[in-house]
């Protein structure tokens, strides 16, 4: 054959295979259902959690969580029932030892195979796994391993003394857990996330190595390539420059010893970083390093653009923030803690619903946290972070609608909040006991004595959110009795807190006397969570949000509550000044991620210390990321107003801008908005919205009917997958 017909038949093949692959493949997923690997719920999640916030490091010591960690359970029982029309040979995989009965009756050994007539049958298995979690994987043409299955960590069952089983049990039963292992050979156990080779911007030589920089701050694994000699290599880790060369004080770093090789070697523990200075001691050699990016594949299904490139910037280095902290779970910062904290792990929901969408990673998250039974303290040991637990299905709920969710761990929520309610005091209020971490936010002289309000608020909430899942669940006099301990609760804030004069709460009461104490905490979540009537709310506004005499936020992580609570008054003005001015002041630092902590009043290498060390600080926070959240939920205006988005509301504001556009996502697609200050285009995937926007003329369009629903104010309905051109004049 020559050499051109042999090209053109490569050609050809290259061509043909991927086709008869597809239909292969086709075929193949409309002749069979397709199985996952399925476990106990939660189990997963717990045994991941403990893998990953087991990595963190100081100065390559190993540095544990404060907090107690849990296990999976070690023994498994699967079961199915279903109806065949006809026989299947069904394949059976286990992480663990495992027996199989079909009908009650135990099958000899650990059949990889096996065969089920035609007709009703019972498939169960039970899995025992020690260091891993227990879980299955079956596929037949019919049979799969999926959600629907039941799964249980006791079976509760005995016999007589005739070998007959008993006629009841007290088994309960849930459905299995699962997430996206798809395949026989992609074992839970197995989890790693995905990696991508990166290389460095630039090299100098510094002292006795060199400094390699990575254009921004990443994360993971570092290469080291053309190793040489005898003897070890130091490398020092830096989401700054000053911290990479910092060798006495920087956070992380690794010593590799070699021995008389000339090979590649790759770091087994992936870290943070911007920069690496590497130190070769005597005798040994390394030619240069690379690394390999670790993340978490997410599809980006939100956007945002705007006639400000500032803001436009802000946005993006939000999105990238985002992504760094979204691993196998929210995580707080990449280079110090990660670890699972469940107050920035709330904002990161936030975040999610109008980046990402991901229901999974919130869903681990909320796991990973919760543990198991018994309840023997908050979570994170922190009490004000258990309510945001919480806050956190409230919303998980509101924002996908996903009942199931609810009710298979509605007794979790409940055994916490029965821990929560056995610590309150004579007056029904909550304040730290022994054990109780109260945190409220990082600020220089923030009391926590006392009955602190801000507790009383979240706790007030947390109440609303068990009433809530209560009812979902089925559990109607629980749903009855949060909602009066709700009610009295939220009473007793207002007599015992509330300040006329000062037109604002107070931070605490001590010794059963309120103090004249007024921050912001309290005040402000009071108006997002709507506690307040009109007048108190433009009190608040007036006298503490907009009042620089009330001590300021340094944090994002407040910073974001603050300017959510402006928003929710219609400062949008204002809240995209601040935007600018506290995110984009990072910005103008060199951030290439956003920070745990911004002083515009501090100076060269002192942004970067925290807790009492030089490099302390977290320089890429999840809770830096907040104007993700706020410019599509107050800005693009789109929330919903029922579960997961069955109806849902766009009230756009720009706030000053010229224009803007973006997509936030829902379950069941995009809602894309375009809006200038003199036309507005919407159109939705999904739902029945409502666009409600102030207009000095009647809105016009085709399809449009505007009401008018107070002067200027006009709402229009929104029918999904339809396109609408509005025009309207500002006032």
């Amino acid at each position: 054959m020559s050499i051109y017909r042999l090209k053109n038949y490569i050609r050809l093949l290259r061509r043909v295979i991927p086709m008869l692959l597809l239909i292969h493949s086709t075929t193949f997923t409309f002749a069979q259902k397709k199985a996952t690997w399925i476990w106990y719920p939660g189990d997963f999640e717990i045994w991941l959690s403990n893998q990953m916030q087991n990595r963190r490091t100081e100065r390559a010591t190993f540095f544990p969580p404060f907090w107690r960690m849990d296990n999976p359970y070690v023994l498994i029982d699967f079961h199915k029932v279903f109806n065949l029309e006809e026989a299947e040979e069904v394949m059976i995989l286990a992480e663990g030892q495992y027996n199989v009965k079909l009908d009650g009756k135990m099958i000899e050994g650990y059949p990889k195979t096996i065969h089920i007539p035609a007709g009703e049958h019972k498939l169960n298995l039970k899995v025992h796994a020690q260091g891993k979690v227990p879980a299955i994987y079956v596929q037949g043409k019919t049979i799969i391993s999926d959600s629907t299955w039941l799964v249980t960590n006791e079976d509760k069952e005995w016999i007589d003394e005739t070998g007959k089983a008993s006629d009841q049990s007290g088994t309960t039963w849930l459905h299995a857990g699962s997430w996206n292992f798809n395949a026989p050979d992609t074992k839970p156990s197995q989890f790693h996330l995905a990696t991508t080779p990166q290389y460095a911007v630039s090299r100098a030589k510094k002292d006795k190595g060199f400094l390699v920089d990575f254009g921004k701050e990443t994360f993971g694994f570092v290469k080291l390539h053309g190793l040489k000699g005898d003897g070890t290599i130091s490398l020092y880790y830096g989401e700054s420059e000053e911290e990479a060369l910092a060798t006495k004080t920087c956070e992380t770093l690794d010593r590799i010893r070699i021995n008389n090789s000339n090979r590649d070697s790759t770091i087994n523990l992936s870290k943070a970083f911007r920069y690496v200075y590497v130190e070769p001691a005597e005798g040994a050699q390394v030619d240069s390093i690379s690394m390999l990016y670790e993340y978490l594949p997410l599809e980006v299904k939100g956007s945002f653009r705007s006639s400000d490139e500032e803001l436009n910037r802000i946005w993006e280095v939000g999105k990238y923030t985002m992504e760094l902290t979204t691993r196998e779970f929210f995580i707080d910062g990449i280079k110090r803690d990660r670890w699972i904290w469940s107050g920035d792990a709330y904002q990161s929901y936030l975040m999610n619903y109008y980046l990402f969408f991901d229901s999974p990673s919130v869903k681990r998250t909320t796991l990973a946290l919760r543990g198991k039974e018994p309840v023997s303290s908050h979570i994170n040991t922190i009490m004000d972070y258990t309510f945001y637990w919480f806050l956190g299905i409230y919303d998980y709920y509101l924002y996908t609608g996903d009942k199931q969710f609810i009710q298979q761990f509605y007794p979790r929520m409940q055994s916490l909040m029965d821990y929560c309610l056995g610590r309150r005091n004579k007056d029904g209020l909550l304040q730290g006991m022994a054990g109780d971490w109260v945190f409220i936010d990082w600020a220089d002289g923030l009391s926590k004595k006392g009955e602190v309000s801000f507790e009383q608020l979240l706790f007030c909430r947390s109440l609303e959110t068990m009433a809530l899942c209560a009812d979902i669940a089925g559990d109607t006099k629980a749903t009855e009795l949060y909602k009066q301990e709700a009610a009295q609760l939220k009473q007793k804030i207002t007599e015992i807190y509330w300040n006329e004069q000062k037109q604002a709460f107070v931070h605490s009461r001590i010794d059963g006397k309120p103090t004249d104490h007024v921050t912001r905490y309290t005040n402000m979540f009071a108006i997002f969570f709507d506690y307040l009537d009109a007048k108190k709310k433009e009190g608040v506004k007036n006298q503490v949000l907009l009042n620089k005499q009330v001590p300021k936020i340094t944090t994002p992580y407040m910073r974001f509550y603050e300017l959510e609570a402006l928003c929710a008054m219609g400062e949008q003005a204002y809240v995209l000044k601040e935007m600018k001015d506290y995110w984009g002041g990072m910005l103008r630092l060199g951030a290439t991620s956003f920070w745990e902590e911004y002083n515009p009043d501090k100076t060269g290498a002192a942004h970067y210390a925290m807790y009492g060390r030089p490099f302390g600080k977290s320089l890429c926070h999840a809770w830096g990321a907040s104007p993700i959240y706020l410019l599509g939920k107050y800005y693009l205006g789109v929330k919903p107003t029922s579960p997961g988005y069955q109806t849902y509301l766009i009230e756009p504001n720009l706030g000053g801008l010229e224009w803007m556009e973006g997509k936030v996502p829902t379950p069941h697609g995009d809602i894309a908005l375009y809006c200038s200050k003199k036309e507005i285009k919407v159109k939705a995937g999904t739902g029945k919205g409502t666009l409600r926007i102030r207009s000095a003329k009647v809105p016009k369009g085709k399809g449009v009917n505007a009401v008018e629903k107070s002067k200027g104010l006009y709402e229009i309905e929104i029918l999904s997958n339809t396109d609408y051109t509005i025009s309207y004049h500002t006032q």
